[in-house]
């Protein structure tokens, strides 16, 4: 059962209860893409598959589009890259446009799933950390959110297929896709990553050591920066004073504190050293950055 057909708009009628499907025609496609913003991504095609018993879907030279599908309830596999996945709820996945694959929901609990096809040059510079190196599960942390995207996506297209709602239909898309991208770069709930994060986070007003927090997620405090690292771009005392940073700013803007006790709050001793690091991560003083305008 194909999730694609070229043509006019087409509602499958020996589909699933309850689906909701639409593919724009292609001859809207191609203007689309030579028309100044949906030239650099439009979606296809988008729909939803409640508990979809029997979905299955086999292409061996890929589609000149990228697939992504969502899983809400249920499961169901996908093979691509020589690899084989199995798509939970509140996992995604991107499949990109040439790239050979299979998909099929399991016999014993049939996936339901929102999908789309999109095309253009933007595509794959939004899909980079969602296929990189190959296809790969994302793990949804704001799933609520990207379901009423792709709501957005599919009751979009089922209005009059015009230019304005291919336009809409795309910027939701393109919104769609960055929380794809967000959501890969966060750490999956319950990691040592995510909980060392949240120690952080909750101990904005003191200083916590590599080798404290290692002990409070259970790992070594070289496997812990690591995990920063590759996560962040630094270790975790670089994480730990952004946070620190970002609630002087707060603090600054929202409250009557002065600058002594601003940086009490944030976990410095010394009003002068908070002084001079804040002043060197924001080319001004605590004090000028809150005599500032703020629309």
């Amino acid at each position: 059962m194909d999730d694609s057909t070229v043509g006019t708009p087409h509602y499958r009628v020996d589909g699933f209860a309850n689906q909701r499907l639409y593919v724009v025609p292609r001859p809207l496609v191609e203007t689309a893409l030579t028309q100044p913003v949906t030239r650099r991504l439009v979606v296809t095609d988008a729909g939803y598959y409640p508990a979809a018993t029997g979905h299955r879907m086999h292409r061996d030279r890929g589609i000149v589009e990228t697939v992504v599908l969502l899983c809400v309830e249920g499961r169901g596999s996908v093979q691509v890259d020589g690899s084989g996945i199995t798509l939970v709820p509140g996992a995604a996945i991107v499949i990109p446009a040439g790239m050979a694959h299979r998909y099929f929901a399991s016999e014993t609990s049939p996936w339901t799933i929102w999908w789309m096809h999109v095309r253009g040059p933007e595509v794959s510079e939004l899909i980079t950390p969602l296929v990189s190196p190959t296809p790969h599960l994302v793990h949804l942390h704001s799933l609520d959110r990207i379901v009423s995207l792709f709501d957005e996506v599919v009751s979009t297209l089922s209005k009059r297929p015009t230019p304005v709602q291919l336009l809409a239909a795309s910027g939701a898309a393109a919104h769609l896709l960055t929380r794809f991208a967000v959501d890969a770069a966060l750490p999956a709930e319950g990691t040592p990553l995510e909980r060392a994060m949240r120690h952080l986070e909750a101990r904005v007003d003191a200083r916590v050591s590599v080798a404290e927090l290692a002990a409070v997620v259970q790992v070594s405090p070289s496997h812990l920066s690591a995990l920063f690292r590759q996560a962040t771009g630094n270790g975790p005392a670089a994480f730990h004073a952004s946070l620190k940073m970002t609630r002087a700013r707060l603090l600054l803007d929202t409250t009557r504190m002065t600058i002594a006790e601003v940086a009490t709050a944030v976990g410095y001793a010394d009003p002068l050293y908070f002084s001079r690091q804040f002043s060197r991560v924001h080319g001004v003083s605590p004090r000028a950055y809150r005599a500032q305008h703020k629309a």
